[in-house]
């Protein structure tokens, strides 16, 4: 495991102290406000406040959009919606499946096997055309099929693209390309929209809405994507969830409270961690172990009783998608075990036959954040490998797979994440082209970062004070949860709990002695030992026991006391 570089934002005092007088809000949180850079009361209340959302047609093609939908539906044309495998993805397909259906239209959809890989293919095209559809609406997808579209109108149908990836050069030849990322959309506020956003903006649009009738009626869907895709949450898609949330808390949608039921999610405790962790996993479950009409089904049912059943199909297949991960981890823990010279190079690079290919991009995360380096995966199967990568701040891993994508059949991605696919004849040499890339491109890797808010004293650590970070709700990508540095905490006591799979540690700092635990960490892998000083970065999380709320401190990171600390 690498050393990682902990940063800790500066505060001025003026700032604090214009914050606290201002908002009445206790110190701690006005506090958090100033390190993730609001440090003015107006920039603060806004991002605090569930703010009115911007003209849908803002977004370029939106009138084309709205004008061939809705001669769709006068003419009862027959409509496909045209999804992708994963959360936002589903529920995208789902809400505006359910809003063309609600409208009268003559509407199904599509949503490929991860096995049929990404994306509008000719073969779909055929089946729609088959099937004597004459109007595709792309969700979470569409932006890069060029000649799919062209395809698509020698058929005589015409796509309406909604997307949110970021196009090539050039534009599909569709009737209408919506997406946030087109360099004549204006960019606030809309460029960190997910599939399943712009498909919101879509409705608004056709319903003349100005977004709150929409999420009264399929907010639960349109926040659980949101959260699903790990998009920021600020601007409007925190006035999305923080909406959705509530609409959730009272959902009549019989699948999502299957789902939330087969979880032990109860309605009134939903919030965005648990919606993240808990409920998108199973739906992303779906995609990644082949089976995505099973989502669609859940989030589109009728019946509590099939819903159930479907929920719990779900439930066994998260099971199922956890053993794969655990299959593999166990393969690369042996690949390690045998040559322990590759965790010296600057990029983890493992390959390995019947590996799951919707579970390794999970893996390769979790490698990432065990090593602090960048790890890509391939999954061996006949004559391809496919791969997922992960990385980490400072290297662009779509920027070293570019360079070496000379035997690489496809691939794509962003700095921190990407995939590709290759011959699996080509798997070695690539790999040792790609070790080659990153000794020239780095001769000093850049080390893993752990960012901390503020720091506090375990004295301050109730469950007031935990209640009242509530305010800057809902937690995510952008705005994650506050992660508080405690500084000199002497080691007392190290206990293993939940069969060894975890620590409890019990410490001491400033006269007061408080417990803490670090989960995924055994024994053997603890570095410390007890009478030690140690820096910890920590999370605060409630929970209840016997009818009493507590606060459970999370450890996120340790470090012998007093070693440097980056300031940013």
């Amino acid at each position: 495991m690498r050393i990682k570089e902990w940063k800790l934002p500066q505060i001025e005092p003026d700032v604090l102290s214009a914050l606290e007088q201002e908002l009445s809000l206790p110190p701690v949180v006005c506090r958090l406000l100033a390190a993730r850079g609001y440090h003015n009361v107006a920039d603060a209340r806004a991002f605090m406040a569930d703010g009115s959302f911007c003209d849908p047609y803002l977004l370029p093609d939106m009138e084309k959009a709205v004008l061939r939908i809705r001669r769709a539906l006068a003419e009862q044309e027959r409509i496909t919606i045209f999804g992708d495998y994963d959360c936002d993805g589903i529920t995208s397909t789902a809400v505006l499946y359910q809003y063309l259906e609600t409208s009268g239209a003559d509407v199904n959809y599509y949503i490929p096997q991860r096995e049929e890989g990404y994306g509008l293919t000719r073969e779909a095209i055929d089946l729609m055309h088959q099937n004597g559809v004459t109007l595709i609406i792309t969700v979470d997808n569409g932006i890069s099929a060029l000649e799919e579209v062209d395809y698509a109108a020698e058929k005589g149908i015409d796509v309406v693209v909604t997307d949110h990836h970021r196009p090539r050069p050039q534009l599909p030849n569709a009737v209408a390309v919506v997406d946030p990322h087109r360099v004549d959309c204006p960019q606030p506020p809309y460029v960190h929209y997910e599939g399943v956003g712009v498909v919101f903006k879509l409705i608004c649009a056709l319903e003349e809405d100005d977004g709150s009738g929409v999420l009264e009626q399929y907010g639960d869907l349109i926040a659980l994507g949101t959260l699903a895709d790990v998009v920021e949450l600020t601007g409007e898609n925190r006035s999305i969830v923080r909406q959705g949330l509530a609409v959730l808390e009272y959902t009549n949608n019989i699948g999502i409270s299957a789902l939330m039921d087969e979880a032990g999610v109860q309605p009134g405790a939903a919030s965005s961690q648990n919606i993240a962790f808990t409920l998108a996993p199973r739906i992303n479950a779906a995609g990644r172990m082949g089976d995505v009409d099973l989502a669609v089904d859940l989030l589109l049912s009728e019946d509590e009783e099939q819903a159930a059943d479907l929920a719990h199909s779900l439930g066994q297949l998260n099971d199922r998608r956890k053993q794969a991960e655990a299959e593999i981890t166990a393969d690369i823990s042996a690949l390690i075990a045998s040559d322990p010279s590759v965790l010296q190079q600057r990029m983890l690079v493992l390959a390995g036959e019947g590996w799951h290919m919707g579970v390794i991009g999970i893996v390769a995360s979790k490698l990432t954040e065990r090593y602090g380096k960048p790890c890509l995966l391939l999954a061996l199967n006949e004559n391809e490998a496919r791969g997922s990568g992960r990385s980490i701040e400072g290297f662009s891993l779509i920027d070293a797979i570019a360079a070496c994508s000379d035997k690489l059949t496809r691939f794509g991605g962003h700095p921190l994440a990407a995939g590709l696919s290759l011959p699996v004849d080509d798997v070695e040499a690539f790999r040792h082209q790609l070790l080659e890339y990153c000794r020239q491109t780095y001769p000093v890797m850049p080390l893993p970062v752990a960012h901390a808010d503020c720091e506090i004293s375990p004295a301050q650590i109730t469950i007031q004070m935990l209640d009242s970070l509530k305010v800057l709700e809902p937690f995510g990508e952008g705005n994650p949860g506050p992660v508080f540095l405690l500084n000199g905490c002497v080691l007392d006591e190290i206990r293993p709990v939940g069969e060894g799979r975890h620590l409890s540690l019990r410490l001491r700092s400033g006269g007061s002695h408080f417990s803490a635990m670090m989960f995924g960490t055994s024994s053997e892998q603890f570095s410390y030992k007890v009478g030690e000083a140690l820096d910890m970065l920590v999370q605060l999380v409630p929970n209840e026991y016997a009818g009493e709320r507590r606060v459970t401190i999370k450890v996120m990171e340790l470090r012998p006391s007093g070693a440097k600390l980056s300031d940013i």
